[in-house]
């Protein structure tokens, strides 16, 4: 169940990254912080933000059982793997 948990952080993470890299690319107005209103609107943005709230949580859950120096490295090492993998797959990035 430990595993899972943090199994579920990385995927969270990495969909996250992948949801807020096609917020800001597949937009025909950029995001601007000036008008925050086009941030709620932007679907893909607030998922990914969501998302990462979501691998926090399960992250600190994780942390419950296994140690840090478990954790934390599978955790980044898990996330940036899978981004990379998609980074090249979905948006052709080298």
């Amino acid at each position: 169940m430990k595993w899972l948990i943090l199994v579920l952080g990385i995927l969270s993470n990495a969909s996250a990254s992948v949801l807020i890299k096609v917020a800001v690319t597949n937009t025909s107005a950029p995001i601007q912080l000036s008008k925050p209103l086009s941030i709620i609107g932007n679907i893909p943005l607030v998922s990914g933000l969501s998302l990462y709230g979501l691998a926090f949580m399960l992250y600190a859950v994780s942390l419950t059982y296994l140690p840090l120096n478990i954790a934390h490295p599978t955790l980044t090492s898990g996330s940036i793997a899978l981004v990379a993998i998609a980074s090249v797959a979905f948006f052709g990035e080298t």
